[in-house]
């Protein structure tokens, strides 16, 4: 069993909908010493965990209404931006894998490198800069349609973000290899999909042309 299999089978209930879910479909929130609400991403913080849907809707929705509240049976002073706050944590998070990754050489910089890999058929993920050139960006997309399975794609970090992240200059084209760290990084990713699409949409390209459903932000398909 992969480690996404593993987490998947561990179900939460929304705050919001009350809706029984995949814990990978959810963040988990603990009650800090000071009365606020903690994002626990990690899930490892001590108390009693507090779970709301991984988009934004959903967590404004629970500030609003101070759900925390309620569900604790406890006084809690949620903060007004928390939702950006996990946005915050979740973009983080995702650009931390990818350097684990690069490291553990299962993430492959460079246009060739990614085009070859991709071809290979082992190809998890194409990450493409976001402000990355449009013509390496095509021909990576147009063979990942021919692929089978598809290789999912993400486009929400910029050039800079991924630089930075993997310790390289110049970062446009990466592929994530498939096993163990591409499903921490789908976990990952598939939650920060419920805060800002996975595409930009400047990209210009029509949803039904893309190898994965690109998620409009609130984690669910244009």
């Amino acid at each position: 069993m992969s480690l996404r299999e593993a987490t998947i089978d561990r179900e939460r209930r929304d705050l919001v909908t009350h809706q029984v879910m995949d814990e990978s479909r959810l963040i988990r929130f603990v009650a800090a010493p000071d009365g606020s609400v903690a994002p626990d991403l990690a899930r490892k913080l001590p108390g009693r965990g507090l779970w709301v849907a991984a988009d934004r809707a959903s967590i404004e929705a629970a500030v609003k209404k101070n759900l925390f509240s309620r569900a604790a049976k406890a006084p809690m002073k949620p903060a007004t931006d928390l939702a950006d706050t996990v946005e915050s944590l979740l973009f983080r998070r995702c650009l931390d894998q990818l350097g684990l990754a690069r490291r553990e050489g299962v993430l492959i910089s460079g246009f060739e490198k990614s085009l070859a890999n991709v071809r290979s058929g082992k190809t998890a993920w194409i990450i493409e800069a976001a402000d990355g050139s449009a013509d390496g960006r095509g021909k990576l997309l147009s063979l990942a349609k021919h692929m089978t399975p598809r290789p999912k794609v993400c486009g929400v970090f910029t050039a800079d973000d991924l630089s930075l992240a993997l310790g390289l200059e110049n970062a446009i084209h990466a592929v994530l290899l498939e096993g163990g760290r591409a499903d921490r990084w789908t976990i990952e990713v598939e939650r920060l999909a419920g805060f800002r699409p996975l595409l930009p949409p400047e990209w210009g390209v029509e949803p039904a042309e893309m190898p994965n459903k690109v998620l409009d932000g609130r984690g669910s398909a244009p």
